[in-house]
């Protein structure tokens, strides 16, 4: 009895001296004056260690005192608890020292609050359904394994029998490499094990293609838990994957318009490329280009970075499941934009000078007052609006010139550093176009469009020549990650998500952007630039998203970890031909160029309407928004990109709304024109034979 209180003591001693005077400390750094760089790191004193460091910032580890890479002007907690659960909360803030700061700090958690709208998660709120990721058991894999390692592994023994139950760091397998050298595999987890392979096969090997292309080919083993692990970020808080409220609005809508206007994206697909192709430009009738040309400079505003870099960041995130997923709904949003460019011809305002003013702003006001919806009509196209020019300075100008300068001086050392010059050299490129209104927009539009998508496609397609063996493997994990992805990936739901929400922030069906520029054809009759319309999504999303999506898969470039975005694409593009992403530099500049020139249109009548139609008006925007161009590529603007950016997601709510209101006068003059076409009464050019 003596020894076991003796031993007692001796264990709860240390516990309670160091117990006592339970402190942090804490240091707060700004070590330079660009964004988002803070430090803070706490020291503690007394208690019982080990400790843990809850931080509010999800990036940072447990056992971490130290966090970096914060946001200045922005509050952090700390949470640290010791090894008897005491516990002290204490909240720092790295100081602003530059205007970009303090600018950065205000957006931060203003995205916030418009990421809570846009982001939210109404099932996950109601109880039907849980955003938070489990996993039921541990994949173990080649040890250092990564995408486009050139190497063989063969399981040569089992070191633990089936269903055996391991605990963690237990020796369980011993493989070799193409050297033949053995490695030892430890199982970093404790549960079942499940052998995926018999002793003596081939585990991943280089040469053969389908371990390339299929997911996580490198795995040979199963560990099983006993029951299933939320999986965390490294700060400790659950890892989710949230339905964001913002994709089902855009995606039931997309489904809503599909099924009203009778399948029009399939059956009103052939009339579309007529359409396209001039076949029923009447020269006589009233706007100011042709069905080609608007459809080009709609295009040029919604092909842009995200085909390139958003794509990238989908596939390694929901991984080649995706993109299936994001070929649905691509397919569903051609009708959604069928419906918003019908309702811009139909309520555009021609001036005598010829000047065409149409869109969201004139549909959701004169559509929703004929319903005697005055007040409500007015108070969403003012909100629309508001979005419109603010999504133009940000998403459709500073976004596009930060991103592609970011991605010039990654190709091109020289550039480093001279953001601003390459803002002012791009902003007088612009500044040529814009000046001369949509007819100058919609001329180069005309000639860009065409040269960038053909290079981007031909590109693509090289590379998925070069790599057409790769054809079935492909194709099998395009379809077993559409339908049976792992928890990694968030499962069906969270890979359907994420396919989705690639496809509708890209094509921007429902957004309404796109019916500003639509409403300038030359047509009298609104449907027929609603079919026109209807190629956007088509052009941007089946074609364009997924030649980048199959060239990350055909390359095996999906299974690379840890890198995404525009780097993972060109990464993909330059494993095939050294000098290709040279070809993407230029094709990522053509694609924000076109972009900053068709929002620069969106954005001024958006601004006209919230301020007169007045040419000092337009011209007054005009300037405001180069400036901006130079702003975007010469500064660091973090959060204020970021909210701007949401702005352009953000136009949907009061687009959608007016859409449903709308809908069956849609689906009405789509029947009209049906009748018309069928009849033979449209105009169309006389065909010449020689």
């Amino acid at each position: 009895m003596k020894n076991y209180l003796l031993a007692l003591f001796s264990t709860l001693l240390p516990v309670l001296i160091f117990a006592q005077d339970f402190n942090i400390k804490g240091e707060v750094l700004n070590p330079s004056t660009n964004i988002n760089d803070g430090v803070i790191s706490v020291t503690v004193t007394g208690g019982v260690p080990p400790y843990t460091f809850r931080w509010s910032n999800h990036s940072t580890p447990l056992n971490s005192s130290e966090a970096t890479g914060l946001t200045e002007g922005v509050p952090y907690t700390v949470i640290v608890t010791d090894a008897v659960g005491d516990s002290k909360t204490a909240v720092y803030t790295v100081k602003s020292q530059a205007i970009t700061e303090i600018f950065n700090g205000i957006m931060t958690p203003a995205v916030a609050a418009l990421g809570g709208v846009l982001f939210w998660d109404p099932f996950a709120a109601v109880g039907i359904y849980d955003p938070v990721v489990y996993a039921d058991l541990k994949l173990i894999g080649v040890p250092d394994w990564i995408s486009g390692i050139e190497n063989k592994y063969v399981l040569k023994q089992w070191l633990k029998p089936e269903g055996a139950e391991i605990a963690k760091n237990d020796a369980i397998a011993i493989i070799t490499d193409k050297d033949g050298k053995e490695i030892t595999v430890n199982s970093d987890v404790r549960g079942k094990l499940k052998h995926l392979l018999a002793e003596g096969k081939t585990i991943y090997n280089s040469d053969n293609k389908k371990h390339v292309i299929e997911e996580g080919a490198h795995n040979f083993a199963q560990v099983i838990y006993d029951k299933p692990l939320v999986l965390t970020h490294p700060n400790g808080d659950p890892l989710t994957k949230p339905i964001p409220f913002i994709v089902i609005w855009l995606v039931l809508g997309a489904v809503f318009f599909t099924i009203r206007m009778g399948f029009i994206n399939f059956k009103g697909f052939r009339h579309a490329l007529d359409l396209a192709r001039g076949k029923y430009d009447d020269p006589d009738a009233p706007g100011q280009v042709t069905h080609f040309q608007a459809l080009a400079t709609a295009v040029s505003g919604t092909v842009g970075l995200g085909n390139i870099a958003g794509v990238a960041v989908a596939v390694s995130l929901g991984g080649a499941g995706a993109t299936f997923w994001m070929i649905v709904c691509g397919l569903l949003g051609m009708s959604t934009k069928f419906v918003e460019c019908t309702l811009g011809v139909k309520y555009r305002d021609i001036l005598p000078d010829g000047r065409v003013f149409g869109g969201p702003m004139n549909y959701l006001r004169y559509g929703l007052e004929k319903r005697n919806m005055k007040g409500f009509g007015k108070v969403l196209a003012g909100v629309f609006a508001v979005l419109g020019v603010g999504a133009s300075f940000g998403g459709g100008n500073m976004f596009q010139a930060n991103q592609s300068f970011e991605q010039l001086a990654g190709q091109f050392p020289f550039m480093v550093g001279n953001g601003f010059w390459f803002g002012i050299v791009t902003a007088v490129l612009v500044g040529v176009v814009i000046i001369g209104g949509i007819s100058s927009i919609a001329r180069v539009t005309g000639k860009v469009v065409p040269v960038m998508a053909s290079i981007y496609i031909v590109a693509s397609l090289t590379v998925i020549i070069m790599n057409i063996q790769n054809i079935g493997p492909a194709f099998t994990a395009i379809f077993d990650g559409a339908f049976s992805p792992s928890a990694l990936k968030g499962g069906v739901i969270g890979v359907l998500v994420v396919g989705f929400q690639r496809a509708a922030f890209s094509n921007e069906a429902g957004v309404g952007s796109a019916a500003i520029a639509h409403s300038t054809a030359k047509t009298n009759n609104p449907p027929s630039e609603g079919f026109v319309a209807l190629l956007e999504p088509f052009i941007d999303t089946v074609v364009v998203c997924t030649l980048t999506a199959l060239v990350l898969i055909f390359t095996g470039m999906h299974e690379v970890e840890g890198m995404a975005g525009a780097q993972l694409t060109s990464d993909a593009f330059g494993s095939q031909i050294s000098w290709f992403p040279y070809v993407l530099a230029l094709a990522v500049f053509l694609f924000a160029f076109s972009t900053m020139i068709s929002w620069s249109y969106y954005g001024m009548r958006a601004w006209t309407y919230l301020f007169g139609k007045s040419k000092k008006v337009e011209f007054a925007y005009k300037m405001l928004f180069l400036v901006f161009v130079v702003i975007g590529a010469s500064v660091s603007l973090g959060a204020v990109l970021d909210f701007s950016d949401m702005m352009i997601l953000a136009m949907a709510f009061p687009n959608i709304i007016g859409l449903y209101i709308m809908s069956t006068e849609v689906k009405v003059d789509l029947d009209a024109y049906v009748k018309k076409l069928k009849a033979n009464l449209l105009y169309k050019k006389q065909e010449t034979h020689k």
